[in-house]
């Protein structure tokens, strides 16, 4: 059977983000990616001058259909910029007992620019982050939906990571990225436990849509079967392998794109 993995955020168009980030990850690592677009963006590597929403029935529409003809193994739920988005897709997703649900808790562009309403965040608080399998917040998104300062340490992290698990969420990788040193350390932190994840921090600039390309290829894990700290180990050599072969691309002339395809591509 072939692994189904549906991705549903907005869309950004100069591809290095969102939906267009998640399709080409999901392609990268062997599954086939699906769509529900809830929001459009005018944006590039130097920002987003502006979004259009969609509207909550055609989102529900989208995931209906697909899921009415797809076997999805894993749901990736990425920017929800408004209330009524997060709770159109929160009753489609129970409806259709959506399973491996990973949610990546978008708020703000790599440019800095706001993704989503302060009505938005408090649904998700109630209506996905518990319904999720894992959420995958940075620094920053951990900070916000806590209303504290962001964690300036591992332990730190924990501690933020694990008061997100009492508000519900029922595992939480935080992302460390947005952190300093040698290197770039996750947390997945569960009743299970933590399990760390390490890698060398690489020295770039073109980062745009790392956060959304990692909670896709976790979701392409789970899509395939492996469990979720297997999928997570695979996503974060992917994610840094993409990371350090983004310089080797030339696009735009801000916050690059990170190289989905560096397995594939011959680089000169």
């Amino acid at each position: 059977m072939t692994a189904v993995a549906l991705t549903i955020a907005g869309s950004d168009s100069s591809g290095g983000a969102g939906i267009q980030a998640d399709l080409k990850t999901f392609a990268a690592l062997g599954v086939y990616g699906a769509s529900a677009l809830a929001a459009l963006t005018a944006q590039n590597t130097q920002g987003v001058t502006a979004i259009h929403d969609v509207p909550p029935d055609f989102i529900t529409a989208q995931i209906d259909a697909v899921f009415a003809d797809l076997d999805v193994g894993a749901v990736k739920i990425g920017m929800l910029s408004r209330a009524e988005a997060v709770e159109a897709v929160a009753v489609a997703l129970e409806r259709h007992r959506a399973r491996n649900i990973v949610l990546d808790p978008v708020m703000v562009a790599t440019s800095g620019a706001a993704l989503i309403a302060s009505s938005a965040v408090a649904a998700l608080k109630t209506r996905l982050i518990p319904r999720a399998d894992v959420i995958t917040p940075n620094l920053p998104e951990a900070a916000a939906l806590l209303g504290a300062s962001p964690a300036r340490d591992e332990a730190e992290m924990e501690q933020q990571a694990r008061a997100l698990c009492d508000q519900g969420a029922s595992a939480v990788l935080i992302k460390g990225g947005h952190g300093a040193g040698r290197e770039s350390v996750d947390l997945l932190v569960s009743a299970s436990g933590v399990v760390r994840f390490a890698a060398p921090r690489v020295l770039t600039r073109n980062t745009h849509g790392s956060g959304c390309t990692l909670s896709a290829a976790i979701a392409a894990g789970l899509a395939k079967g492996l469990t979720l700290e297997q999928s997570v180990r695979e996503a974060k050599a992917y994610i840094t392998a993409a990371i350090a072969g983004a310089d080797s691309l030339n696009v735009g002339h801000g916050h690059g794109p990170l190289h989905h395809f560096h397995q594939f591509w011959r680089t000169r």
